[in-house]
């Protein structure tokens, strides 16, 4: 699996969101940015497709139904312990319970603008 995560490109976004206003103008806007989308409106789903494919960013809201988004960071983080992970969430006080969550996550505070979540994902994956 490490040798076949290696050999692809590395602009392949996880999305889970569960607003749908939220989660498809994420998915545009990143699309137009020049990302792989694939976006998901629950944990459970989302882990389900990690589970298929690889992908180089997870980018979660951190409050949803069925798998909370540090649920679902920390279970993505022990299947794919090379993928990054970002956080969105419109909860301020949850930013601050984050302690669960991979050490190198980063969190997004809504509202933000796209310019600076394009440049956040940009500066995760720069890395790679």
């Amino acid at each position: 699996m490490t040798a076949e995560r290696s050999s692809l490109p590395i602009r392949r976004i996880l999305l889970a969101e569960d607003e749908d206003s939220m989660r498809g103008f994420l998915e545009r806007a990143l699309t137009n940015a020049g990302y792989e989308v694939a976006a998901f409106a629950n944990g459970v789903e989302a882990y389900a497709r990690l589970q298929e494919e690889p992908f180089s960013l997870l980018l979660t809201d951190i409050v949803m139904p069925e798998m909370d988004g540090i649920e679902l960071a920390r279970k993505a983080s022990e299947f794919d312990p090379t993928m990054k992970i970002m956080f969105i969430t419109g909860f301020a006080a949850v930013t601050l319970n984050t302690d669960a969550a991979p050490n190198d996550a980063r969190v997004l505070s809504k509202p933000f603008h796209l310019k600076q979540l394009v440049g956040e994902i940009d500066g995760l994956l720069a890395d790679c």
